[in-house]
């Protein structure tokens, strides 16, 4: 399973446009872009500015229950892991 593999920094403040700048991205394969955009956010950002991202990306009326190649959505995906509490309770309170 995967998950954040790598410490997240507390202290670094990133811009809005540092973090819409993840609403740009895409895949490489034929996977859904929207579920590509929650993914790299949730694996590179803390949960405030994973936060911050999931308001943007519902305002700008993205499909927050985008699913993987697997057919898992970003919920599924961080409900599998341990630490990722705070993150699920984003997901959920967007209307995921």
């Amino acid at each position: 399973m995967s998950g954040p593999s790598q410490p997240k920094v507390e202290d670094e403040q990133w811009s809005d446009e540092r973090i819409a700048g993840f609403l740009t991205l895409k895949p490489l394969d034929d996977s859904s872009a929207d579920y590509h955009v929650l993914y790299q956010s949730y694996q590179h950002m803390t949960a405030g500015f994973f936060s911050r991202l999931v308001k943007m990306f519902v305002a700008d009326g993205r499909d927050i229950h985008a699913k993987s190649s697997l057919g898992q959505t970003i919920l599924d995906h961080a409900s599998e892991h341990k630490r990722s509490e705070e993150y699920v309770q984003i997901l959920k309170s967007s209307g995921v």
